[in-house]
């Protein structure tokens, strides 16, 4: 695009060297351009100081080296060649400039200012005819219409002071803001804190090719022209400054020679300016585009040092515990093979997406394949946690009371999508005398999962998998499960099945075939069953099929009969959310995932400010806190419990979620002690955010 851009600007240029003629001192007459008077003034006076506005690209805004550049520079040179006189152009400061700062700054010229009523009456400037007309929109997020007589918060720069005054008499119910530059305006609008912003089409048109600015739209709104024109800078009263006279003079100088420049000559410099001045991407748009795939490649990068660690302890404990040099070798090769690769298709694939930036097709699916990559991962990543945590005995079950019948539909939600992909029939037959058990819930989901994938995986397409569950009581007390997983897939040998349960363990045809896993799956759920008083067994045929059948214990309990006072949500109104997190990146993403999915969303940087927006607003402004765990000034759980003791109503009601990727036993006892309500993992799944939320 830009290469057409340069072609195009090239073109331009060459046209006009060819056609264009300077025009003479004098009009097809013969008379002069300017009378002896001006002339003489244009004698006295060969190069003029002139201001120019450094923040309107690409209308007039200063190049990397300071100097003027844009759709107005051409025009200045015109109108110097014209004239005769040479323009010393100097940067305007950004903000409101005011009068005595020009005057000070001994500037004869003022660009860009507007041609209109306000600017005409002022004190201390006049005003020549414009130089350059175009249009002013309004910029607005999408789905905002713009109605005459409703009260909108509008953002204006404050180096346009004068539109104020336009807007004020044109609209007097809207509520003006001042913003520190146009940028300033943008990102008000974007956040919501003003309903929309006022500017220069073609600055509008550049600045919302930036994908941050993506959720934005134009709005024509007849009666807003933009006519900019030169202001010559006189002294008033007691000033010491230019005289009326001398400024009029120039300005009856530039009027004329402005209307030596036809429309066309402007035109073509506005194609020009256009062309030569478009939006360049920058990495840090690739990374707000994509910024997903980016959270998820960081992420991994993240997960696999904290992985690197973790994997040099259990190395050091399965050699101590084996001094086994074979075991050593496998144990090293296995997981370099099981980092390696994933790590190797993340970054192949980001260097994909830097080459296709502007292929959306294709950018589309190497972001699918990225997070495909990162979220097996981050399973790899779960799998040592826990194979970890077992191997110390530090694992710890989180018991409490159960639906058993809840967790086999919400098992069969999660994988019927991914085997009814592979035409496969899928049955589940539930026997439970005692569907509420006292036992580890995500455990237990955790294996049954395990076990149905794998029987996904190594099942052919159009082939069958069966659930079945039953209970035995074992006394009064307690009950004993049972959930057999019977696929008709491939089968193993003999020889695999003796060590289908140890760490690593992947029959060689089966991770050959392409079946990705990270062999600890297995191993790590048999642990578990053994922890809940149960076992997890295999029975295996080659070519026909396999067996697995997972026991465990429970106590029994009760159907559940406590109301739960946290508020329920209706679908049809998304609740208010306050985000409590302290990295920027990992916020702007929360937002943008919540505002996209219709939530209304604020941020606290830490948690003291978390607090101090909660406790400032208004009883039930908030439904939901999304809290980070680990924050400064004041921690997720520091700020659950202080927010839990105020004395307001809401403070009990409102839902608080860690949202964290750590879940530990002890983290989320020690956010359940502080008054926290359940986990979000992050990066957060709306999907998941929403099932917690209107459950």
């Amino acid at each position: 695009m830009h290469k057409l851009s340069h072609a195009f600007s090239a073109f331009v240029l060459t046209f006009l060297l060819l056609f264009y003629v300077p025009l003479p001192d004098t009009f097809a007459d013969g008379s002069p351009i300017f009378t002896a008077e001006e002339q003489e003034y244009i004698s006295e006076h060969p190069t003029l100081k002139v201001g120019f506005v450094a923040d309107r690209i690409p209308i007039s805004f200063s190049d990397n080296n300071g100097d003027s550049a844009g759709v107005s520079r051409y025009i200045f040179d015109r109108v110097s060649e014209i004239s005769g006189i040479k323009f010393d152009l100097v940067k305007l400061p950004a903000g409101d400039v005011t009068y005595d700062y020009l005057l000070g700054e001994g500037l004869d010229l003022v660009t860009s200012v507007e041609f209109n009523e306000e600017n005409k009456k002022a004190r201390g400037i006049l005003i020549s005819k414009p130089y350059l007309s175009s249009r002013k929109v309004v910029v607005a997020r999408n789905g905002l219409e713009f109605k005459a007589g409703v009260n909108y918060s509008v953002a204006v720069s404050t180096g346009s002071q004068t539109l104020k005054k336009v807007l004020a008499n044109m609209f007097p119910n809207f509520q003006l803001k001042d913003y520190a530059s146009i940028t300033d305006c943008f990102d008000a609008v974007k956040k919501g804190d003003a309903d929309f912003m006022i500017q220069n089409q073609y600055v509008v048109e550049y600045w919302l090719s930036k994908p941050k600015y993506e959720k934005l739209q134009v709005i024509p709104v007849v009666g807003l022209d933009d006519q900019l024109c030169f202001s010559a800078i006189v002294a008033f009263g007691d000033q010491v400054g230019p005289s009326q006279e001398d400024g009029q003079l120039l300005i009856d100088i530039l009027d004329k020679t402005i209307d030596c420049i036809s429309e066309d000559e402007v035109s073509n410099y506005i194609i020009q300016g256009v062309m030569d001045n478009q939006y360049k991407y920058t990495f840090g748009d690739f990374l707000y585009r994509y910024r997903m795939a980016a959270s998820v490649f960081v992420v991994s990068l993240i997960a696999i040092f904290a992985m690197m660690i973790l994997l040099m302890r259990m190395h050091m404990r399965f050699v101590e515990s084996r001094a086994d040099a074979y075991a050593k070798g496998r144990f090293l090769s296995t997981m370099s093979h099981e980092i390696r690769t994933p790590l190797n298709g993340l970054i192949g694939l980001n260097y994909l997406m830097a080459q296709k930036i502007d292929d959306k097709q294709k950018m589309s699916e190497y972001i699918r394949q990225s997070s495909v990559t990162a979220k097996y991962l981050l399973s790899l990543v779960n799998d040592i946690l826990d194979s970890s945590k077992l191997e110390e005995n530090k694992m710890e079950l989180i018991i409490h009371p159960v639906d058993l019948g809840l967790v086999v539909n919400t098992v069969n939600s999660m994988v019927e999508n991914g085997l009814s992909e592979k035409k496969m029939k899928f049955t589940i037959s539930s026997e439970l005398s005692y569907p509420y058990i006292m036992a580890d819930e995500v455990r237990i989901q955790q294996i049954l999962l395990n076990l149905l994938d794998n029987a996904r995986k190594f099942t052919n397409r159009g082939g069958s998998v069966e659930l079945s569950i039953s209970q035995k009581p074992i006394d009064e007390k307690k009950v004993l499960t049972t959930a057999v997983v019977t696929d008709t897939g491939k089968g193993m040998s003999d020889e695999f099945q003796k060590q289908i349960f140890d760490v690593f363990s992947q029959e060689l045809e089966t991770v050959s075939k392409g079946n990705q896993g990270t062999g600890l799956g297995l191993s790590i759920s048999r642990r578990l069953a053994r922890l809940m008083g149960g076992d997890l067994t295999c029975v295996s045929k080659k070519g026909i099929g396999s067996s697995f059948t997972f026991t465990f214990t429970a106590e029994i309990t009760d159907a559940p009969t406590s109301v739960n006072n946290k508020k329920i949500f209706s679908k049809e109104k998304r609740p208010h959310i306050l985000v409590a997190e302290d990295n920027e990146l990992n916020g702007e993403i929360i937002l943008e995932l919540l505002r996209s999915d219709g939530f209304e969303a604020d941020i606290a940087e830490d948690g003291k400010k978390a607090l101090k927006m909660f406790t400032d607003s208004a009883p039930g402004t908030y439904d939901v806190i999304l809290m980070d765990l680990l924050m400064p000034e004041m921690d997720g759980f520091e700020t659950a419990k202080a927010i839990r003791a105020l004395d307001r109503a809401d403070a009990e009601t409102v839902r608080i979620y860690a949202c964290t990727a750590n879940s530990f036993s002890e983290e989320r006892n020690k956010a359940f002690a502080s008054g926290m309500d359940d986990f979000i993992a992050k990066p957060v799944d709306i999907d998941e955010l929403l099932g917690k939320l209107y459950e």
